[in-house]
């Protein structure tokens, strides 16, 4: 019986664009998805950098640092970068951890060792050196209505995989889709119709 609740839920597992995604904001794009019931789903988008914006300058913004001390900075979470997590609420902050770290009431443990925290304390903890080993940072999400994913899914839009943690938490975004792909035995190059694409 617990097989078909896995079955059921598609929280902890990552949704790879296909090449003909109708939606121009989810092009090759990998979600590691953190909640999906009856009531929709929501998830992170791994391999969309913002590029306007360094980690670093987003602590400052939010007054978890000063220029004096963000010369103090870990070099860990100096070279962290801050991603696109998808179109909704976009300033809004969210961080999809390892397990090592957690805060009690305002983790949620997903699957495989993965959670998602959205609170300032995270942040704070991995400015001061701390916080959890791997973290990916991202501003917005990606949510679906009730059976909106399932539609999309049911019109190939995406392809659905296991998340290993090493490729979520993987710092190499531009690798991120192919590599996805090639985890679940697909040449990517393969899935292009006509020559014209590269």
């Amino acid at each position: 019986m617990t097989d078909k609740v896995q079955l059921d839920t598609l929280e902890g597992q990552m949704l790879i664009a296909m090449p003909n995604m109708a939606d121009g904001r989810f092009e090759h794009s990998v979600i590691y998805v953190c909640s999906h019931s009856d009531q929709g789903a929501m998830g992170l988008v791994l391999n969309q950098i913002a590029s306007h914006l360094s980690f670093e300058d987003l602590l400052i913004q939010l007054n978890i640092l000063d220029d004096d001390s963000a010369i103090r900075l870990p070099s860990r979470v100096r070279g962290m970068n801050v991603h696109k997590g998808g179109p909704v609420e976009v300033e809004r902050g969210f961080v999809l951890h390892s397990d090592d770290f957690t805060i009690e009431r305002s983790t949620l443990s997903i699957d495989n060792g993965i959670c998602l925290t959205a609170t300032l304390e995270i942040l704070k903890a991995l400015a001061d050196g701390g916080g959890p080993k791997h973290a990916i940072l991202a501003l917005g999400y990606a949510g679906w209505a009730p059976g909106q994913l399932e539609t999309e899914i049911q019109a190939n839009g995406w392809l659905i995989g296991p998340a290993d943690p090493s490729l979520v938490f993987d710092p190499n975004s531009e690798e991120k889709w192919k590599q996805a792909m090639l985890s679940m035995g697909i040449d990517p190059a393969m899935l292009y119709g006509d020559a014209g694409h590269a």
